[in-house]
C-alpha cells in the first residue's frame, strides 16, 4: 500500500474516531477554499478541527481574494476567509473600517513572500537578470514574456500596474495572463525541466519553490505602501513604483460570524502555520500527489504538539483519541 493510500485510510479513520463525539453545537459555516495549495491545507485542517471538536456542519467556497473579499461585502458571506494576502486586497481595510470584518489571525505567522522572479539558472549564466535594470536590458534572455497571476487574483492587477511603470511593456515583454494558478505553476516546472527562459510572479511559502531555486528580482526601489496599493487597485492608476513587501496573510471572520459563535473565532484566532511548516507540508503533498484533505491529515498526524494548542479543553476531550 503507498502511503498516499495509507494517507487516505488515515483520513478517514481520523474522521470516524472523532464523528461520534461531535455534536451540532455550533451549526452551519462557510470557509473559502483560495484556489492555491496552502490556502486549500489551512481550510482543510479548520474545518476537521470544527467539525470533530467543535460539531460544526461546514461548507467549503471555492474561492479567490478578490471575489471572496466582494461576497462579504454584498452578503455578509462567507463567515470566514482564511489565507487573506492583505497587501493586494484594498477591500480589505474598507471592510475592516466599515466593521463587516474582525482580523483574528496571521494564519501564515512569518509573513508572506511575493515578488517577480527568475530560475537560479539563469541568474548564475547571466548574473545581470538579478536586477529590473538587467531585465529589461535583456528581454530576449527571459523569453519576453512576463507570467502574471490568473484573473481573480489581486495581484494581477498589480502586476498589470507595476510591470508598466517599471517599463517591461515598453521593453517588449508580453504580460501573459494565466488561466489558473495551476498552470502557472507548470511554466515554472516546464522552465526548469527545459531549462528555459522564465520571469513572472510566484510567492512563498510553496513547494514549487522549496523544489526550484529561484531568485527574486532587486526592483531597486524600497516599498511605497501608497503606490503598492493603488497599483492593486483596478479603479486606481499610478506611475509610482515600489517593492513587494513581505506580506501579512490573515485570516477575518464576518462580525455578525463573530458574535454568534466566539468559540469558532478564537479557534480560527490560534490557527498559524510559519512557512516552515506550511512548505514541509506542500513538500510532501507534492512529492506523494496528495490531494488537499490528504495533506491537511498529514499536518494533523505530524503537528500534533502545534494544533493542540489551538483548540479549547472541550474539544481536546473529543479528539483525545488522536492526540494520544
Amino acid at each position: 500500500m503507498t502511503f498516499r493510500i495509507r494517507t487516505a485510510c488515515a483520513a478517514i479513520a481520523l474522521s470516524a474516531c472523532a464523528a461520534g463525539a461531535a455534536q451540532a453545537e455550533c451549526g452551519e459555516v462557510t470557509i473559502t477554499e483560495m484556489n492555491w495549495a496552502s490556502s486549500a491545507v489551512v481550510t482543510h485542517v479548520s474545518k476537521f478541527l470544527m467539525e470533530q471538536g467543535y460539531g460544526c456542519t461546514v461548507s467549503t467556497v471555492p474561492s479567490s481574494t478578490v471575489p471572496a473579499l466582494v461576497s462579504v461585502a454584498e452578503t455578509g458571506t462567507p463567515d470566514i476567509v482564511t489565507e487573506l494576502w492583505t497587501n493586494g486586497a484594498p477591500a480589505y481595510g474598507e471592510l475592516q473600517d466599515a466593521g463587516k470584518i474582525e482580523t483574528v489571525a496571521d494564519v501564515l505567522s512569518d509573513g508572506g513572500i511575493e515578488g517577480w522572479w527568475v530560475p537560479q539558472y539563469l541568474v548564475d549564466e547571466h548574473p545581470e537578470l538579478a536586477t529590473v535594470e538587467g531585465v529589461l536590458a535583456n528581454k530576449d534572455l527571459l523569453g519576453g514574456r512576463f507570467h502574471n497571476c490568473p484573473d481573480g487574483w489581486a495581484c494581477k492587477n498589480t502586476n498589470n500596474e507595476l510591470t508598466r511603470n517599471f517599463g517591461l511593456v515598453d521593453a517588449g515583454f508580453e504580460i501573459f495572463l494565466h488561466g489558473s494558478g495551476e498552470t502557472l505553476a507548470t511554466s515554472i516546472a516546464s522552465a526548469f525541466e527545459n531549462k528555459e527562459p522564465w520571469i513572472g510572479y510566484y510567492w512563498a511559502p510553496t513547494a514549487l519553490l522549496g523544489k526550484y531555486p529561484m531568485v527574486s528580482i532587486d526592483l531597486g526601489v524600497p516599498y511605497d505602501e501608497e503606490v503598492f496599493l493603488c497599483a492593486a487597485d483596478a479603479e486606481c492608476d499610478t506611475d509610482g513604483k515600489s517593492s513587494w513587501p513581505v506580506g501579512p496573510v490573515k485570516t477575518v471572520v464576518t462580525t455578525d460570524f463573530s458574535s454568534k459563535n466566539p468559540d469558532i473565532a478564537a479557534l480560527m484566532g490560534n490557527v498559524a502555520f510559519t512557512n516552515a511548516q506550511m512548505g514541509e507540508v506542500l513538500a510532501w503533498k507534492d512529492a506523494n500527489s496528495a490531494s488537499n484533505e490528504e495533506a491537511a491529515v498529514y499536518f494533523l498526524s505530524t503537528y500534533k504538539d502545534v494544533w493542540a494548542g489551538w483548540i479549547n479543553d472541550d474539544a481536546k476531550a473529543k479528539l483525545a483519541a488522536l492526540l494520544k
